[in-house]
């Protein structure tokens, strides 16, 4: 029922959502939204009250993990987020870095700072990993920034 109600919300928001911003193409929220498979991601971030944030100017660096992502996480951990906005919060903004950094400006063991406050790290070796999600799809650029699709939900310091 909750992930219903979730997947109207995202459904409301995409057909309010203009089709094109800035005239670069579409904003990141509006870009996962069409990608289809961020829906959690995007129900998440409209819980936590951070859509206008992340349809703003930025630019921003987003970390997203896909659904798979979500549904990897225990049981009942997505719901019990949506009830503690100030946890969803830091989890998500812990997937954000300011500035829009592309996959060619990584290196191996740099660390960037998040919106959230606190650093990831980058791993180059083998394929691209932040702290311990691999990044499965790179440089999907948005009219504010670019998304980095991971396989993880990656979690800060509690």
């Amino acid at each position: 029922m909750l992930r219903r109600t979730l997947l109207s919300l995202t459904a409301a928001t995409a057909l309010a959502a203009p089709a094109i911003a800035g005239g670069h193409g579409k904003n990141i929220v509006e870009t996962a939204i069409d990608a289809g498979s961020f829906n959690t991601l995007v129900s998440a971030v409209q819980a936590a009250g951070l859509v206008d944030t992340l349809t703003g100017e930025g630019p921003f660096t987003v970390f997203a993990p896909t659904d798979e992502a979500f549904d990897a996480l225990p049981e009942g951990t997505v719901e019990g987020l949506i009830n503690d906005i100030p946890t969803l919060t830091k989890i998500l903004t812990y997937h954000v870095v300011p500035g829009k950094v592309m996959s060619g400006d990584l290196s191996d063991g740099m660390t960037a700072a998040t919106a959230e406050g606190s650093e990831i790290t980058i791993s180059t070796m083998g394929g691209v990993k932040i702290n311990d999600a691999t990044v499965t799809t790179a440089d999907v650029e948005a009219s504010n920034g670019v998304i980095h699709v991971i396989d993880k939900v990656i979690m800060p310091p509690m």
